[in-house]
């Protein structure tokens, strides 16, 4: 059945994408015409609220005016060279991004997935170049609960079954150790062959669980002390979503390798970078890691307006205020329903015990009747994580109409 893409409603743009489109995924059944801001409006012209962020992806707001013409003014001069030839702003972002996080280098890939299995091949050469570890013997360590993504590489480091299985044989030489163990890590880190601990600082698709206070710390110094890089994947919880511009921020730790995507265009398109120092950085040579879009220089110039957005607004400072507001709002909750709330700055998480039949995927269809959108994970998780330009007053009516929808159940 063919429609005009203008007159679409919901239930026929949801059906093209069921008849013509793979079945990975399984959205919430809204479609998406606009977005601004906080804001974004459906098909039909309903508003809602946005607390998921396009999985924090758009932390500067739907469609931030700064980043919008950064991409008009950078697309209409130059979009693509590859990286067979220069170009004039590639040196200008590395610069900017450099001395923004206090690295030497810095590698620019595409997505957040390219971003860890760029770290992933710099962390085995390094141990094979300077660690001096045997070739095909590196391995690498991963957290019990991670997500970075769904390549064969991402997989073959998740403990979670809907990503790993029927897609075997899995990358070797990984390991995976329980999330906020350090004894555990003190065992893995036995082995002389160990490269890396790759990890996030706050574990997102698990459901926002925030490590004991000092584990970043701890994971800094025993690194050091075993000749191990300290890999954090701040995808998600980097570019100021937890208060802090990154997550580690919070220890005061700086990782050997960070991984950066998401936040970093402001949304508008797929950009992601890794960060080192040279040592490990200018372990790989010409031809022996890229991306053709890769430092492309629209993405170049999205990602530096988008940096001075997060910058300029204090976007950190507000995700640090708000989300001490949002968590005092949810514990005065009056329901039986809600088990656990948890979270850092604006990356929030309420955990809901299902009763009468009613999951979170109910309580997540009744918040979008009531003008707010979220989404489960892991079943009985919701993911509270707003575009952090909301306001307090538009915060305090969000946090009312989870309130009105859980007691109303």
């Amino acid at each position: 059945m063919r429609f005009e893409s203008n007159i679409l409603t919901s239930e026929q743009a949801i059906e093209l994408e069921n008849k013509y489109g793979a079945h990975n995924y399984h959205p919430l059944p809204v479609v998406i015409s606009r977005g601004e801001g906080v804001f974004l409006w459906d098909v039909e012209g309903k508003r809602y609220y946005d607390f998921l962020a396009a999985y924090s992806a758009v932390n500067q707001g739907h469609c931030h005016p700064r980043i919008i013409q950064a991409l008009i003014d950078q697309a209409s001069k130059l979009t693509l060279t590859s990286r067979a030839f220069h170009n004039d702003v590639l040196g200008e972002y590395e610069e900017f991004m450099t001395q923004l996080f206090g690295f030497d280098k810095l590698l620019p890939m595409n997505t957040g997935v390219e971003g860890g299995e760029t770290a992933l091949k710099l962390a085995r050469r390094w141990g094979y170049d300077v660690k001096g570890v045997k070739k095909h013997e590196a391995k690498i360590i991963f957290a019990e609960g991670n997500f970075w993504g769904r390549t064969l590489s991402a997989i073959s480091a998740s403990t979670d079954p809907t990503s790993y299985t029927g897609f075997g044989p899995y990358m070797p030489g990984f390991e995976i150790v329980p999330y906020n163990d350090i004894p555990a890590l003190e065992k893995a880190f036995e082995d002389p062959n160990v490269v890396a601990f790759m990890v996030e600082p706050i574990q997102g698709e698990a459901g926002v669980v925030v490590p004991d206070e000092g584990y970043l710390k701890k994971i800094s110094a025993l690194c050091k002390a075993k000749n191990v890089l300290f890999i954090a994947d701040e995808v998600q919880t980097g570019i100021a979503r937890t208060g802090k511009m990154l997550a580690c921020d919070h220890e005061g730790v700086k990782p050997d390798i960070l991984i950066l995507g998401k936040a970093l265009s402001g949304g508008v398109m797929p950009v992601s970078a890794v960060l080192a120092n040279d040592e490990i950085m200018l372990t790989i040579h010409p031809g022996e890691h890229g991306s053709t879009y890769g430092g492309n220089p629209l993405a170049c110039k999205v990602a530096m307006a988008a940096m001075h957005v997060v910058l300029d607004e204090k976007l950190a400072e507000n995700a640090e205020v708000l989300g001490e507001l949002f968590r005092s709002e949810m514990r005065k909750i009056k329901s039986d329903r809600i088990k656990l709330i948890r979270g850092k700055g604006l990356f929030n998480a309420v955990i809901i015990e299902e009763k009468d039949g009613i999951s979170a995927l109910d309580v997540c269809f009744k918040l979008k009747e009531n003008g707010l959108l979220a989404k489960p994970t892991h079943g009985d998780i919701i993911r509270f994580a707003p575009p952090l330009v909301i306001n307090e007053e538009q915060l305090l009516e969000c946090c009312s109409i989870i309130r009105r929808t859980i007691e109303g159940l």
